[in-house]
């Protein structure tokens, strides 16, 4: 029974080494933690006696039941080795299943860029849920727009004191010209994408509907990038 045990054990390792299809790369893993890999074999060997006196008179299910723990011992090594490709089939899957305007957050690659993924709402826009002066808000991506545009409501929020404001600068918008009050945020964030300084503009009471996030923040980003229903920013 135990011989029959430890002989599964050692086949289905074997089978993972030939199915991994890098026999050079898992032998120097092997050499490299050679000591690792034997105590595992012992634990696994003083498992598998323990089970033999369990499963006296019993060595089929004793056979199944060390088969079905080894196999899943392996498919959490596997997950764990894959671990980053699939978290970007999550974040894939995701961006298709969350509401639009959702903000994914996808991985930081090993050149330390950072990047979050927008889904377009149903009326065609893309909304980040960021922050400005670390509140929390949600502004319209317009690439159209020079400078980041608060209402007056979130500006508040954002600590700005907008009785003070001088409403000066003209901006066009879809509803004609209005005036807006040039002003300086510590930091706008989309996720992790931090930017800090940002020129913005407070609108005047009722001028907006919604707060822009223009380019004063895009383009400080790495990239940003349309596909399909998908706005991706890297920073």
């Amino acid at each position: 029974m135990l011989a029959v045990l430890l002989a599964i054990l050692i086949g289905l390792i074997a089978l993972f080494w030939l199915l991994s299809g890098d026999g050079g790369e898992l032998a120097r893993i092997a050499s490299d933690n050679f000591g690792y890999l034997i105590g595992l074999l012992a634990l696994g060997g003083l498992y598998l006696m323990s089970l033999s006196g369990d499963y006296q008179g019993r060595w089929r299910d004793g056979i199944r039941h060390a088969a079905i723990w080894l196999l899943v011992g392996l498919g959490l090594v596997v997950a764990y080795t894959y671990r980053d490709e699939l978290r970007g089939v999550a974040n894939r899957v995701a961006g298709e299943v969350l509401p639009p305007g959702h903000t994914i957050v996808m991985d930081t690659t090993q050149s330390g860029e950072q990047a979050v993924r927008l889904r377009r709402q149903e009326n065609g826009h893309f909304v980040a849920r960021g922050s400005a002066n670390g509140v929390t808000l949600a502004m319209l991506v317009d690439t159209g727009a020079s400078t980041v545009v608060l209402k007056p409501a979130d500006a508040e929020r954002a600590g700005i004191d907008t009785k003070a404001l001088s409403f000066t600068t003209p901006v066009s918008t879809a509803n004609g010209t209005t005036f807006a009050a040039p002003v300086r945020l510590k930091s706008v964030a989309v996720g992790p994408l931090e930017v800090r300084d940002v020129e913005a503009l407070v609108a005047q009471p009722g001028a907006l509907s919604e707060n822009l996030l223009g380019m004063s923040f895009l383009k400080r980003l790495r990239s940003y990038e349309f596909s399909g229903d998908f706005l991706t920013l890297r920073g």
